[in-house]
């Protein structure tokens, strides 16, 4: 049986254009789908963890498009995280623009590292959002895919304990734009570009 998402980001992944990845993006983006190709061949969990220095932008943004693509392309075991070389605290606009895109989102605890529940459809659970070191007890301590969402944390962590395969997909980072009336359109950006990319991982998988 399949979970139907949100009709807003339903909406929204139907916009979406392979055409719109560079042949040089796909040829960074193809190894991740090569990695859960191989799962669900072996009839294995999925379990992808996406890092990043500070575990409160591109990581988190990327957990959850990867979550809803695997939902969207009805792609079973697949299990999403994300985590930091450090933990400091969710950007309140990832949540924001999300929300925007038609995600609901509830904050789950107040305090300067709070948890967000992220919900992209009426029958799954949702992704629990909140900074984390990438070995924290929250995520997988074997057997997964270590993907490097920023070049920092690329060039930090040239071995992730426990990761099964590393893979480096390095995006732009939005916090250049904070506080600058370019804000909301470069996280927006920023998340459309991950979804877009995201959606064309999942899109080769097959079954």
């Amino acid at each position: 049986m399949t979970t139907s998402l949100f009709p807003e980001i339903a909406g929204f992944i139907a916009t979406l254009k392979q055409d719109a990845i560079s042949p040089e993006r796909r040829e960074i983006l193809d190894p991740l789908a090569g990695f859960i190709q191989s799962k669900v061949l072996e009839d294995q969990e999925i379990r992808l963890n996406f890092i990043c220095t500070h575990n409160s932008r591109r990581s988190h943004l990327s957990q959850i498009w990867a979550q809803t693509m695997a939902c969207h392309f009805n792609i079973k075991n697949v299990f999403c995280y994300s985590g930091g070389t450090e933990a400091t605290a969710l950007f309140p606009m990832v949540a924001e623009t999300l929300g925007k895109q038609g995600f609901q989102i509830q904050q789950l605890s107040e305090g300067q590292n709070p948890a967000y529940a992220i919900k992209f459809a009426e029958n799954a659970h949702p992704v629990i959002g909140f900074s984390k070191k990438m070995d924290n007890a929250f995520n997988p301590s074997s057997g997964f895919g270590a993907i490097m969402t920023c070049d920092s944390a690329n060039e930090a962590c040239p071995f992730v304990p426990g990761a099964e395969k590393r893979t480096p997909i390095t995006f732009e980072d939005p916090k250049a734009f904070d506080n600058s009336p370019q804000q909301a359109e470069k996280y927006l950006e920023r998340s459309v570009q991950i979804a877009t990319e995201l959606w064309y991982v999942f899109s080769l998988i097959k079954s």
